[in-house]
């Protein structure tokens, strides 16, 4: 089974920061995950939230402030003082940490609150300038983006997220269309999956940080998990 760093090696350093990232692109493991927003300016900014509330020393919807004014926060001190001074990164600085890397890039699209007009656009030029398309999945729980990446760029392998229990999920998938599903762990073990299983379409799920969990996952049929703890995970899983 794949193990994914969730957001970078966020169970021991801050999330979605350069030195979690740094972290994560040292380990022996199949991938990262991590997620993308666009300020007011248009920047592609790498944070989960739609706010820097929670993750920083600031304030504020990150639609609303310029890459300048989100570059003005601490985004390691939350976690740690031996982590301040983190900024937020880029999505063009995160991609020069794992372009030399063999590691695949789960890029999750967060317009599912904010409708980011044009973001889907800019993540796929990025995506084409540092010629990383084959070392990348685009995944979101705004399905309109998945299908948006799959119009302009079919190459692209595409995953739509979801948090509830499906109902007939492979019709879904297939008139979307997208490549993979990946879901809250619970539900990949559901009766109702069977049949994505079957049909050998990837599932991937999160968070998985226990290992009894992920040795379920693993008896299901799970392809890959993502973890805050990629490093013990994997581990735990080549161990077996």
């Amino acid at each position: 089974m794949d193990i994914f760093a969730h957001r970078g090696a966020s169970g021991s350093f801050p999330e979605n920061t350069v030195s979690s990232f740094k972290e994560a692109a040292r380990l022996p493991i199949f991938g990262v995950e991590f997620d993308v927003h666009m300020s007011s300016d248009g920047e592609l900014v790498v944070i989960h939230d739609e706010t820097i509330d929670r993750t920083s020393n600031g304030m504020g919807f990150i639609k609303d402030m310029t890459l300048e004014d989100l570059k003005q926060f601490d985004y390691g001190g939350w976690f740690s003082p031996e982590f301040r001074g983190e900024t937020i990164p880029t999505l063009s600085e995160v991609l020069d940490i794992f372009q030399p890397t063999e590691l695949i890039l789960n890029i999750e699209l967060k317009s599912d609150v904010f409708p980011y007009n044009g973001m889907v656009e800019k993540v796929l030029a990025m995506i084409s300038k540092k010629q990383m398309e084959e070392c990348v999945i685009l995944s979101s729980f705004d399905h309109s983006a998945i299908q948006l990446v799959k119009k302009l760029a079919p190459q692209i392998e595409t995953a739509a997220l979801f948090m509830e229990v499906l109902v007939h999920p492979l019709d879904y998938i297939r008139s979307l269309p997208t490549n993979a599903l990946h879901v809250f762990f619970p539900t990949a073990v559901r009766p109702s999956l069977k049949e994505i299983y079957e049909a050998e379409v990837p599932v991937r799920a999160f968070t998985v940080n226990e290992p009894e969990q992920a040795k379920t996952l693993k008896q299901a049929g799970v392809q890959a998990i993502f973890t805050d703890f990629p490093e013990k995970m994997a581990s735990l899983l080549n161990n077996q």
